[in-house]
């Protein structure tokens, strides 16, 4: 069973914004650092931002970096992952993981969630 249920993906056109979340499903999220990756067919999964535990520090990949902004709510249990001026090239299945040293590697995470899908139409 996931750990995580993401949601928020959709069709949005070059330049729109979308906010993903990742809901805790089957054990508490609040004392792992989590973070987002996303994937296109084809490709390896890359790390694209991280948060830490207590949301102190976060992290994101260069391509991402003043666009995408990570978060948390410990409360509610959830990641989010705001998104906005949006390329055609973010376009991916997004996911979410717990990344216990924030190392935005795939192969150091765990507990994966199913993806949500993000397209965004040039």
């Amino acid at each position: 069973q996931s750990q995580f249920v993401e949601s928020g993906g959709g069709l949005v056109q070059s330049g729109g914004s979308l906010r993903l979340s990742c809901v805790a499903s089957v054990d508490t999220l609040a004392p792992f650092a989590t973070a987002w990756f996303r994937q296109v067919p084809g490709k390896e999964r890359e790390g694209v931002s991280c948060i830490s535990s207590r949301g102190g520090d976060r992290y994101y990949a260069s391509a991402v970096r003043g666009r995408f902004t990570i978060s948390r709510d410990n409360a509610q249990e959830t990641v989010f992952l705001q998104m906005n001026s949006l390329k055609y090239e973010d376009t991916a299945v997004y996911y979410c993981a717990v990344d216990l040293q924030c190392s935005m590697v795939a192969a150091q995470a765990a507990d994966w969630g199913q993806g949500t899908q993000v397209t965004v139409s040039s």
